[in-house]
């Protein structure tokens, strides 16, 4: 690309003023999760909701922060736990709640961040390892790669073929073949996967599944480094990683982050980094260093110029101290002392804000107050850098990988599947002798056991959908991360979902009519059976569709479980057997009618008792059949039957819309607040701004210490604030 002059898109990432505020819960005392605690949080929450207030007050989590990342240069991010690290990665990124008020600009080559797609243009990489456990590495980074797309690479490949053909140059063919491989969009299979294995150490690893807690896999710190690889694997030019050491040997961490340099210098990627306390070989790597503490920028600039800024403060590295390790204490109180240099002067504790005055005033300070005053040279940008369309593949091409991905994990959940089938079947054979035709007949009092019979087949087969609760409520995790990263939409995955299970509900329900239906002796005709089989297939399908729905919104293993069960009671109260519809209260026989379970009834023994061999007429002049099908208030015309097929059509796709909506509007469950003591909340405010009454320190961490968590919430890792939580999150 270099020998023909062809330059790769690049992203100047810049944000002036930026400022993040969160609304605290103000409280009494240190609130544990005590069972005391939540029932007055729940009600604290309802009265909110009402319209009364609660004392609330408006804590800082970043204040007035301004800076500039660089094509080609890698950038650490150092500062102690809960001083807005998070916070600053996700609002460049453009993931921060939306409850945070924000303030301040941000903007990717001089675009504002809301004028195009910074999910698709930038990569966060987050603590948290959220990965499917069925799949193996290599198809993690597969599907990753798949729904990323290639960016602008195809037209890059172009131009450099056509300037290449122009100046009679000759590539080199192995560069030319991968350069060609990476440019080629939709595949199943991406050579890019490779390299990113390889630079990741993730290649003797990669046909093993990850795993989960029920499930042997990858170690922890593979998946740690799959977590990094499943975004770096896609075209984004922009990485924000946060704490992407976290469970990493320094070896591992080194030789990740050493990739990271090759990419940002090769690729001219722009990458910011946070980590804790990185090695002083890894601390090497970086070209540039922010130093933030209480929701400030202490330092941004070259990491050649940070220490001889710390020097003209008056401390000093000595040579047995780390350079990462003693950036992170000079800003301490408890630590700072011991750094002095000007010991023939009297030492006295230097605020976060005093430091920041003086990198304001310093020459570091002053070169990046200029950058920013001025604008960004359009001239050296490039019209694909940024991605304006929310996803990299045609809608056709999100339903098709999609529906490779989720066969996949049916065939890696076969066991599951057969059990249940052989399940199914042996149940099914156990039934047909306990209703065994040879002891039943045409007549009234047998009826009733014909009747069982049917009702039995339809509870059995919605019991047998149960366990997709299960399934349905382990994957959303995932699902929740890749959906906000734009690698496809709620529809696209809930599609898939639905039609492989179509064949699985077809073989539940031909094993259960094929061995049941001629043991207890129903219709012999063949049209009855069929009739029969379709709406077992069916009853099957929507009680499917409907534990999918159920999962979507109750999310939790414990709610949904408790959801499910009470839906499925209540199906089988309204269904018309256990309470017959003449016996349902007035104002409550509107329920039959909102029961599927009513219409496999309906269609079931009406497919039954409407049969010829129940004509016979009884003494109240009404044929047999037909008497029966009255005394349980299930007398309806034989067309009632396939408006029972259609309303069990129609619910089945009712569901599947439902778990659709459920997904695209529900996140990952949890609920959580920030929350300040009352007496921190007057130090704070300024009521007693000397010292802190538990430790005798300033207390100024109170305006930073919230950083997001996975649930949407809020840790709180300083001390004043405080985190608590009314419900965990499950995974």
């Amino acid at each position: 690309m270099d020998r023909v002059g062809v330059r790769q898109p690049t992203v100047e990432v810049r944000w002036r003023n930026l400022r993040v505020d969160a609304e605290c819960q103000v409280v009494d005392g240190k609130p544990l999760p005590t069972l005391l605690n939540s029932a007055i949080s729940t009600f604290s929450l309802l009265t909110t909701m009402l319209g009364f207030n609660r004392h609330q007050e408006r804590i800082h989590i970043l204040k007035d922060v301004t800076g500039i990342l660089k094509p080609s240069r890698m950038t650490l991010l150092l500062g102690p736990p809960g001083c807005g690290k998070t916070t600053l990665l996700l609002a460049l990124a453009g993931k921060l709640n939306k409850n945070l008020k924000v303030t301040g600009e941000i903007d990717y080559n001089g675009v504002k961040l809301q004028d195009f797609v910074p999910e698709k243009t930038a990569a966060y990489i987050g603590q948290y390892d959220l990965h499917v456990p069925e799949m193996t590495v290599r198809e993690t980074l597969d599907f990753s790669a798949r729904f990323q797309g290639v960016g602008s690479r195809a037209e890059i490949m172009k131009e450099v073929i056509r300037r290449e053909k122009e100046a009679g140059i000759i590539p080199d063919p192995n560069i030319d073949t991968y350069m060609k491989a990476i440019s080629v969009d939709g595949l199943e299979k991406s050579i890019q996967t490779d390299y990113i294995m390889k630079i990741m150490g993730l290649d003797i690893c990669a046909d093993v599944l990850v795993g989960d807690a029920m499930r042997r896999g990858i170690s922890g710190g593979e998946k740690k480094r799959l977590t990094t690889g499943e975004m770096i694997v896609g075209p984004s030019k922009a990485l924000f990683m946060d704490e992407i050491s976290t469970g990493l040997d320094s070896s591992t961490t080194f030789q990740i982050v050493s990739c990271l340099q090759q990419l940002a210098h090769i690729s001219e990627s722009t990458i910011l980094v946070s980590l804790l306390q990185p090695a002083p070989e890894t601390y090497q790597l970086f070209d540039d260093i922010i130093l933030m503490a209480e929701g400030q920028i202490v330092y941004h600039g070259p990491k050649s110029c940070i220490m001889s800024f710390f020097e003209s403060c008056g401390f000093k590295c000595p040579g047995r101290k780390g350079d990462a390790d003693f950036l992170q204490e000079v800003l301490s109180k408890k630590d700072q002392q011991q750094y002095w240099s000007h010991t023939e002067e009297g030492y006295n504790f230097v605020t976060v804000d005093q430091f920041c005055d003086k990198f304001k005033a310093s020459q570091s300070g002053q070169n990046l107050a200029g950058e920013l005053l001025r604008p960004y040279d359009e001239s050296k940008g490039h019209k694909n850098a940024l991605s304006f369309s929310i996803y990299s593949l045609l809608k056709w091409d999100l339903v098709k990988a999609c529906f490779a991905r989720e066969l996949l994990l049916m065939k890696r959940n076969a066991f599951l599947y057969i059990t249940k089938t052989i399940q199914l079947g042996l149940i099914a054979a156990v039934t047909g002798t306990v209703f065994l035709h040879t002891h039943m007949g045409v007549d009234r009092i047998h009826a009733n056991y014909y009747m069982s019979s049917l009702f039995y087949a339809l509870l059995l087969l919605m019991v047998n959908g149960f366990p997709e609760l299960a399934m349905a409520i382990n994957r959303p995790p995932v699902f929740y991360k890749q959906r906000d990263y734009y690698f496809y939409p709620a529809w696209a995955y809930a599609i898939p979902s639905f039609i492989l299970k179509i064949p699985l509900s077809l073989v539940e329900s031909v094993a259960w009519t094929s061995i049941s239906y001629y043991l207890i002796g129903y219709t012999p005709e063949a049209t009855r059976f069929f009739s029969q089989l379709l709406v077992l297939f069916l009853i099957h399908t929507v009680t499917l569709s409907q534990f999918r729905c159920v999962a979507s919104y109750c999310q939790t293993m414990v709610v949904t479980s408790i959801g499910g069960t009470m839906i499925f009671l209540v199906m089988l109260l309204f269904g018309g057997f256990i309470i017959p519809r003449p016996l349902l209260p007035n104002w409550l026989k509107w329920g039959f009618w909102l029961s599927p379970l009513s219409y496999g009834e309906i269609g079931l023994t009406g497919n039954e008792f409407l049969a010829p061999r129940w004509l016979k007429i009884t003494l109240s002049g009404v044929t047999l059949g037909r008497r029966i099908l009255m005394d349980q208030g299930l007398d309806f015309s034989s067309y009632f039957y396939w408006i029972s097929v259609g309303a069990l059509i129609g619910f089945t796709l009712l569901f599947n819309v439902g778990f659709a909506i459920g997904l695209t509007i529900k996140n990952i469950p949890g609920s959580s607040r920030a929350i300040i003591s009352r007496n921190n909340l007057a130090t704070f405010s300024g009521r007693n701004q000397d010292k802190d009454p538990e430790n005798g320190m300033p207390n100024l961490q109170a305006e930073t210490a919230l950083t997001p968590n996975r649930t949407g919430g809020w840790y709180c890792l300083s001390h004043p604030l405080q985190y608590h939580s009314k419900t965990s999150t499950t995974m």
